[in-house]
C-alpha cells in the first residue's frame, strides 16, 4: 500500500516535514503574487515571471551540486540548515518596498530550496530500506504534485483572512516546524563512506548524462516530458497572470483571488483521486494527452469570462495539470530499472523545471503586452505545441516490461542448438545451466511509425 512506508517513524517524520515545507512554499508564492501586484500593479506579471524564473534557475543549476554534497556530509544538517535559513529569508518579505528586493530574496530563498529538495529525495531510500523505498518515493512524489497545485488555493484563502504581507510570517513558522521535526530525528542521516566514494569519484557527470539519455530515448517518457512543456505553458499563465486578471481586469479582491486558486486546487484533487481509481484501465500516455488538452483548452475563453466561469475553467485546468504530472512520474517507475531510477528522476526534475523557465517569461511577456488577451494567446501557443508533440513524439506502442528471469532447466543440444559450455559437458547429453528469459513486452496501443516511412 502507498501509506505502508509511514509505519517507519523516521520516514513519517521526514514526510511530515516535507509536507509542512510544501505548504510553506505555497504561502510564499501566493503572498508573492499579492505583494507583486501591490508594488507593480498591472506590471505584476513581469515581477512574478522574473521571480519564478529565478526559482527554476536555482533548481537547475544547484540541484546536482546539492546531490554531491549530500553524499559527503550529514544530510540532517543540510535539511535543518536549509529550513532555518529559508525561515529567516521569508521573514524579510513583509518589509519589502522595492521590486529588486523581491528578486534578491526569492533567488536566495530558492538557492537553499534547491539544496533541500534533492537532499530529501536522496534521504528517502537511506531511511526506508529496499522494501518500502518504492512506496515512500511514490507517496512523496504524489504529495509534491498535489500540494503544488492544491497549496495555492489554501494559501490564497489564508491570505484573504490575515492579509498579504502577514502571510509570510505564517510561512516562516512552517519552515521552523519542519526544521524541528527533522532536528529531533535520532542519530545522523549520513551515507556509508563506501557508498559516498563510489558516487563521487568521477561518476556524477556520467550519472547525470545517463539519466537524461534514458529520459529522451524511452518513447513514452519522452512523449510525457514533452507534454509537460505544453502543460507548463498553461500552468505558468495561471500562476503568473491570474492575480492581474482577478484584481486588475475584474476589479475584485484578495478573497476572490483565493477562490479562483482554490478551484484550481480542487480540480487537481479530483484528478488525483480519479487517476488512482482508473489508472489501470487507461494507458499512462492517454492520461497525459487528456491532461494536456484539458489544461490548455481551459485557458482558451478565460480572458473574456467573469468570476464564476473562471473558477470552473480553473477547476478543469487543475484536473488537466495533475493528469499530466502524476502519470509522468509513474511512467518512470514503470519503465526504468530500479537501479537507474534515481538518476532518471533527478534528470526529470531538472528538465521539467527548465520547461517552467521557458514558460514563466512567456507568461510575463503575454501578461504585460496583451493584458486583455493573455490567456487566449497562451492557450493558442499551447495548442499548437500540443499538436506538434502528438504528431512527432506520440509513441509507436506503449509497453509494460517485466524484469528478466533467470532459472535452470534441463535440455539436450542437437546440431541446431549449440552454444558455449564449460569443459566436460558433452554434446547430445542432458544437462542444465542458467537460462535468462528476456523482458516480455505487452503492447497496449499501436501507432504508425512516421520515422520509418520518412527514411
Amino acid at each position: 500500500m502507498l501509506f505502508r512506508s509511514l509505519r517507519n517513524p523516521v520516514f513519517a517524520r521526514l514526510y511530515a516535514a516535507q509536507t509542512t515545507s510544501l505548504l510553506g512554499d505555497a504561502l510564499t508564492w501566493v503572498g508573492l503574487a499579492l505583494l507583486a501586484f501591490e508594488l507593480a500593479g498591472q506590471k505584476s506579471a513581469i515581477v512574478l515571471s522574473g521571480a519564478l524564473t529565478l526559482r527554476v534557475t536555482a533548481f537547475v543549476l544547484l540541484s546536482p551540486l546539492a546531490g554531491a554534497i549530500a553524499d559527503r556530509i550529514d544530510r540532517k544538517m543540510i535539511l535543518v540548515t536549509t529550513h532555518v535559513i529559508r525561515m529567516l529569508i521569508v521573514s524579510l518579505l513583509p518589509f519589502v518596498t522595492k521590486v529588486w528586493q523581491i528578486y534578491a530574496l526569492i533567488f536566495a530563498l530558492n538557492v537553499f530550496n534547491a539544496f533541500f529538495t534533492p537532499t530529501y529525495q536522496a534521504t528517502i531510500p537511506l531511511v526506508t530500506g529496499q522494501n518500502d523505498y518504492p512506496q515512500a518515493i511514490a507517496l512523496s512524489a504524489a504529495t509534491f504534485q498535489l500540494l503544488g497545485v492544491l497549496g495555492p488555493g489554501i494559501a490564497g484563502s489564508v491570505a484573504a483572512l490575515i492579509g498579504a504581507r502577514q502571510v509570510f510570517f505564517l510561512d516562516a513558522l512552517t519552515f521552523l516546524v519542519a526544521a524541528v521535526l527533522i532536528f529531533t530525528l535520532p542519530g545522523q542521516l549520513r551515507v556509508q563512506p563506501s557508498l559516498s566514494n563510489s558516487a563521487t569519484k568521477g561518476r556524477t557527470w556520467r550519472d547525470i548524462k545517463n539519466g537524461t539519455t534514458r529520459l529522451f530515448t524511452d518513447a513514452p517518457i519522452r512523449y510525457a516530458l514533452a507534454m509537460q512543456l505544453v502543460a507548463s505553458i498553461a500552468g505558468a499563465q495561471i500562476l503568473v497572470n491570474t492575480v492581474g486578471y482577478v484584481q486588475g481586469t475584474l476589479k475584485l479582491g484578495n478573497m476572490q483571488y483565493g477562490w479562483v486558486m482554490a478551484a484550481f486546487g480542487i480540480g487537481a484533487t479530483i484528478s488525483a483521486v480519479a487517476f488512482g481509481a482508473i489508472s489501470r484501465r487507461l494507458a499512462r500516455t492517454t492520461f497525459v494527452l487528456l491532461g494536456a488538452a484539458l489544461v490548455t483548452l481551459a485557458l482558451l475563453p478565460a480572458s473574456y469570462v467573469g468570476l464564476p466561469l473562471l473558477m470552473i475553467l480553473w477547476l478543469v485546468a487543475g484536473m488537466g495539470q495533475n493528469f499530466v504530472n502524476l502519470p509522468t512520474q509513474t511512467l518512470i517507475a514503470d519503465r526504468i530499472p530500479s537501479d537507474a531510477q534515481g538518476r532518471v528522476y533527478g534528470a526529470h526534475f531538472a528538465w521539467s523545471h527548465l520547461w517552467w523557465a521557458v514558460s514563466y517569461p512567456l507568461a510575463g511577456w503575454l501578461g504585460s503586452n496583451f493584458s486583455d488577451r493573455e490567456f487566449l494567446y497562451g492557450s493558442l501557443i499551447g495548442l499548437m505545441l500540443l499538436v506538434v508533440v502528438q504528431l512527432t513524439l506520440s509513441p509507436q506502442d506503449y509497453e509494460h516490461e517485466h524484469e528478466s528471469i533467470w532459472h535452470e532447466h534441463e535440455h539436450i543440444h542437437d546440431e541446431h542448438h549449440q552454444h558455449e559450455h564449460h569443459q566436460g559437458i558433452p554434446i547430445g547429453e542432458p544437462h542444465t545451466h542458467p537460462h535468462e528469459h528476456l523482458p516480455m513486452r505487452h503492447s497496449h496501443l499501436y501507432f504508425v511509425d512516421l520515422h520509418h516511412y520518412s527514411r
